[in-house]
C-alpha cells in the first residue's frame, strides 16, 4: 500500500520549470573562465548559477558582478567557505569574513559552507566536529550582519578525512540544533553526497525550512574518483526526482542546481554541449 502510494506521488511530481534551472559554474570548471561560463549560461537561457570562488577571484568581485548584471544571471550562492584549516592552529575566520563580503557584493543569497577534514596528524574526529560547530556559530554572527545565509553542506563519508567531518544530514541537523540560529544557518542537500543515507527522507522532513539549496548530479556505478567523477543526471544510480519530491513535500521550492565535478568526462567537453545535455535531462531525470 505504501509503495503504491509512493509511486503515485512520484508520478504526480510536477516537472521542473525553466525558471528553476540552475547550473553551477564549477560544472564548466576546465572549459571556461568567469565570463565565458556566464555567457554560456545566458546563451542557453539558464538564469541562475552558483559561483565558484576561484573563478570570482580571477575576474575580481566588481567585474564579476558587472558581468552577472549585464547578462541577467542571478547568483544563488558563492561556493565555498571552509570552517577548519589544514593546520589546526590556523584561523579561517578572516578569510571566511571576506567571502561573506564577496557574497554580499555579488548579490548571492548564500555562502555554502563545508567543515573541512582532520588537521594533519590528527585522528580526533570528535574534536574536529566540535571545533567546526564553534566556528560555524562564530561565522554566523558575521553572516547575520551581512544578511547572508550560511548553508552547511554535509559530504560523502569517503571524504571525511580531508573535506568534511560532517557526512550525513542527521549530523548537520544536530549541529544546527545545537547552534539554534536558523534565521541565518541553513542546509545544502547534495544528492551525490547523501543519496545512500538510509534515513534521508526522514532527515529532509526534519530539516524543513532549513534547506536552502539542492545540488544534483549522479553516482556512476563504476566511479573512479569519489570527488571528480560525478555523472550527468540520468547516467547513474541516484533517483534525483524522488529526492526532489521529498524536498518539495517539506516545503522546498528553490532552484534545482546541477553541480558536476567530472575530470574524466564533462570537463573535457565543449561548454555548450554540457549545458545542452543538462537542459535535455531536466524533464526526465530532475
Amino acid at each position: 500500500m505504501a509503495a503504491a502510494l509512493l509511486i503515485k506521488l512520484m508520478s504526480e511530481l510536477s516537472p521542473v520549470t525553466a525558471d528553476r534551472y540552475c547550473v553551477h559554474q564549477v560544472t564548466l570548471l576546465e572549459q571556461c573562465d568567469f565570463r565565458s561560463s556566464v555567457e554560456c549560461f545566458a546563451r542557453h537561457n539558464i538564469r541562475q548559477t552558483a559561483l565558484w570562488r576561484d573563478k570570482v577571484e580571477q575576474a575580481g568581485v566588481r567585474e564579476a558582478r558587472r558581468i552577472l548584471t549585464d547578462l541577467g544571471i542571478k547568483p544563488v550562492a558563492l561556493c565555498a567557505a571552509l570552517l577548519l584549516a589544514d593546520d589546526s592552529a590556523a584561523d579561517t575566520l578572516p578569510e571566511n569574513r571576506r567571502l561573506l563580503e564577496d557574497a554580499k557584493s555579488l548579490g548571492a543569497e548564500s555562502l555554502i559552507v563545508i567543515t573541512g577534514g582532520l588537521p594533519d596528524g590528527s585522528r580526533d574526529l570528535a574534536a574536529a566536529r566540535s571545533r567546526a560547530t564553534d566556528r560555524l556559530g562564530e561565522l554566523a554572527l558575521h553572516a547575520r550582519e551581512h544578511g547572508i545565509n550560511l548553508a552547511l553542506e554535509p559530504l560523502h563519508p569517503m571524504v571525511c578525512g580531508f573535506r568534511s567531518v560532517i557526512s550525513t544530514l542527521r549530523e548537520a541537523n544536530d549541529m544546527l540544533d545545537q547552534l539554534d540560529m536558523d534565521e541565518v544557518l541553513g542546509l545544502t542537500v547534495d544528492s551525490y553526497a547523501l543519496w545512500w543515507q538510509a534515513d534521508l527522507e526522514q532527515q529532509i522532513r526534519r530539516s524543513g525550512k532549513r534547506i536552502r539549496h539542492f545540488h544534483v548530479s549522479d553516482w556512476l556505478p563504476d566511479t573512479c574518483d569519489v570527488r571528480l567523477d560525478r555523472g550527468m543526471p540520468g547516467d547513474g544510480l541516484i533517483d534525483n526526482r524522488r529526492i526532489r519530491g521529498w524536498l518539495e513535500n517539506s516545503g522546498f521550492a528553490g532552484p534545482v542546481e546541477v553541480e558536476i565535478f567530472s575530470a574524466r568526462n564533462w570537463w573535457k567537453r565543449p561548454a555548450d554541449e554540457v549545458v545542452r545535455t543538462i537542459i535535455d535531462r531536466f524533464p526526465g531525470h530532475l
